[in-house]
């Protein structure tokens, strides 16, 4: 029995949405940036927040930052979840494929733990 080779990333330049085995999302340049942006200062809210318990901050302070760490999270996450609905989402099921709805289903109730 013969294997077949396998299909890399390079070799398959295909960016939709509903190819299985290697999904792709397609943010605009601005959407990645305005991403990233919240990403990196969400990165440095996380080293805030370990440098203040470090230096033993009161714990009160130290857990209203981690409430704002979750804040912007779920800030990004909710911008992904948008495009993805507006986007990915709607070409799966114009495509037929309905399984998108219980792929989106156990997305959201991840995202809303």
């Amino acid at each position: 029995m013969e294997s077949q080779p396998a299909v890399t990333h390079e070799a398959h330049q295909d960016d939709s949405c509903h190819v299985p085995n290697d999904r792709k999302s397609h943010h605009s340049d601005k959407m990645k940036s305005n991403l990233i942006s919240r990403l990196n200062r969400i990165e440095g809210q996380i080293r805030g927040v370990k440098a203040m318990i470090e230096k033993d901050t009161y714990c009160d302070d130290v857990l209203n930052q981690i409430s704002a760490v979750q804040s912007a999270l779920n800030s990004v996450g909710k911008l992904l979840l948008e495009g993805h609905l507006k986007s990915c989402v709607v070409e799966r099921i114009q495509a037929g494929e309905q399984d998108v709805i219980d792929e989106l289903l156990t997305t959201v109730n991840k995202l809303m733990r």
